[in-house]
């Protein structure tokens, strides 16, 4: 059954040697992998792959040749105590075909689709389901949950199901991306080292050996010379989109900040929600009564600084252009406004993007952004990380 794998091993790409190999088998031989399927994936990763690149061929590979080995039946889980009723209760929402999604008609305008909203709230006296017009669930209005709309606010739902609204009425907790994540970094690390800039400041720790070596043939007794440690001195702000759409990507956003974390010594961050508007904050948990005006930043933090977007950009939008259009608050200038003034106050600007690039020219926010940044928006993958520090550099 192994032949198979390097097979694969080698259609996918992996550069495996005859060595190598005798190596995977040798280690087998001794149970070095130990009998689970885990342990074996692991060894032999660490055998075969000499190259942190080709880890993904490798996965896809291993993948290919052992699939199934450790398979649970649906029929074990299909049952009456497996299912959560509110999976049930999710059979009540309104699931259309594409022909009928076609056929409803969106608002036409931000400002029509606010002018409806109140009018609804002044009228409705009671609970609606499953129709086209009122505040309620399972229908096509543009107000309410569990329903579609092209453009709606969605109020009282726990996520996004078409993500199409337009305005989220509730309040929602997300979760900060966390720095001390290390599986997956070590690759991001690879691509961000090209973002360096040497600077030697601080205390004079290090020995100079060159300098040492000189000072003690002139002196003619041995003279240690020390100099300060040579140190990255690039400056960072990262601006992180967190919560919606945001939550498919938060393992790749996570191994990012990670490795940020780890190769960057003076950097700073901040979360957003979909695009840049009058605030940020550094906590979600505080998110809604600490927040820092996104004014003081910009003139906290000079011109030296690069900044890093890191966000899907798939938002309504008008959230991009229009006052008051922000997903979860009211906004007195537009998202593009502001946008424009970080591009402004840190000529060296980049958005990385978590979405395939293939998939970018199906969503009109991508673009809008990937005009506003000046086609500075790369996808985030090895080779958009490479290319990205390239441009910062």
């Amino acid at each position: 059954m192994f032949i198979p794998f390097l097979d694969g091993l080698r259609r996918q790409g992996v550069p495996v040697s005859l060595r190598e190999w005798l190596d995977l088998m040798g280690g087998m031989a001794a149970g070095l992998p130990g009998h689970g399927v885990e342990g074996f994936y692991h060894f032999a990763r660490l055998v075969l792959v000499k190259d942190e690149r080709h880890i993904d061929r490798f996965d896809r590979a291993f993948a290919e040749a052992f699939s199934g080995l450790e398979h649970i039946p649906v029929e074990a889980l299909v049952t009456e105590q497996a299912i959560p009723k509110e999976w049930l209760e999710k059979l009540a929402e309104k699931l259309l075909t594409d022909e009928e999604k076609a056929a409803i008609e969106g608002s036409g305008s931000f400002e029509e689709l606010m002018k409806k909203l109140r009018e609804r709230l002044a009228e409705q006296q009671a609970r609606h389901q499953g129709g086209n017009k009122w505040i309620g669930t399972g229908g096509t209005s543009p107000f309410g949950a569990y329903g579609y709309n092209p453009e709606g606010v969605r109020i009282g739902q726990h996520e996004s199901r078409h993500r199409r609204a337009v305005k989220v009425w509730d309040k929602r907790e997300f979760r900060d991306f966390d720095d001390s994540v290390e599986l997956g970094t070590r690759n991001i690390k690879v691509a961000l080292k090209r973002l360096r800039q040497w600077a030697r400041h601080g205390a004079a720790e290090e020995l100079d050996l060159p300098a040492t070596i000189r000072a003690t043939a002139d002196h003619g007794y041995i003279d240690v010379q020390t100099r300060p440690e040579r140190r990255n001195a690039v400056k960072v702000l990262l601006f992180l989109d967190v919560g919606g759409s945001m939550d498919d990507h938060v393992r790749v956003v996570d191994e990012l900040f990670s490795a940020a974390r780890a190769e960057f010594r003076h950097m700073q961050h901040f979360y957003f929600h979909n695009c840049l508007y009058e605030g940020l904050w550094t906590d979600n948990r505080r998110r809604w009564d600490q927040q820092t005006p996104t004014w003081d930043v910009m003139h906290r933090y000079g011109r030296d600084y690069k900044c890093i977007f890191v966000g899907d950009a798939s938002m309504s939008p008008y959230e991009i252009v229009a006052p008051g259009g922000a997903n979860e608050h009211w906004n007195p200038e537009s998202g593009e406004l502001w946008l424009r003034r970080a591009c402004e106050t840190w000529p060296d600007h980049i958005w990385l993007n978590p979405v395939p690039q293939p998939h970018w020219r199906h969503t009109q926010s991508i673009a809008m952004i990937g005009q506003i940044f000046e086609n500075r928006m790369m996808p985030l993958t090895l080779e958009g990380l490479t290319q990205a520090m390239r441009v910062l550099g």
